[in-house]
């Protein structure tokens, strides 16, 4: 009997001794970062099966306010073929509409206010779609309207597929954000509506 009870007792002090060893990394081991729950914000360090595929594995600076009668930039390819969509490519950004393009004035730019979480120091994955009335939700209850003219050029992106978007001001366009998806290097102008 005695026996057993010491035996009890040994094992009683041992478990806990045993789980406290597994929380925390053995010397020398690097610890792994926490994985990030969906909904959050996330900084462009994001795990490698999530690295951007456009941009040649980069996330684009913030696009330069161009001249008020500039015409969108075109990528020419060695094939001779041209590339005239909104993208990115070699930290390039083609295809963005004028300046002047009519289609952007807004009487009252900012109405809903200003989304403050922009440029490449934040990843968003999209929380919520709806392509009927061509909004989407970021984390937070943030949301934006895509522009009805560049909805053909979003309306098949994977939004729900993860940290894939980042938001940039729109520097020709008062009012106006551009939403860059990470894996297609494609941009939409996009309008902040609120919480």
């Amino acid at each position: 009997m005695r026996t057993l009870l010491a035996f009890a007792v040994a094992l009683a002090l041992a478990v806990p001794a045993l789980s406290q060893g597994r929380e925390e990394p053995h010397a020398g081991t690097a610890q792994r970062p926490a994985e990030p729950q969906r909904g959050e914000m996330q900084h462009p360090a994001a795990p490698a099966h999530n690295q951007p595929r456009a941009n040649q594995g980069r996330i684009p600076e913030a696009p330069q306010q161009r001249a008020p009668r500039a015409k969108p930039e075109v990528e020419r390819k060695p094939t001779g073929h041209i590339n005239s969509t909104p993208h990115v490519n070699n930290n390039t950004w083609y295809g963005h509409a004028k300046p002047n393009d009519a289609r952007f004035h807004l009487d009252r730019p900012w109405e809903h206010g200003r989304f403050e979480h922009i440029g490449p120091s934040y990843r968003y994955n999209v929380v919520r779609i709806d392509p009927n009335l061509h909004r989407f939700w970021l984390p937070n209850g943030y949301y934006f309207d895509i522009a009805a003219w560049d909805w053909a050029l979003a309306q098949d992106w994977c939004w729900t597929c993860g940290d894939d978007f980042v938001v940039y001001e729109d520097p020709d366009h008062p009012g106006w954000y551009l939403l860059y998806n990470l894996m297609t290097g494609a941009f939409v102008h996009v309008m902040y509506m609120g919480m």
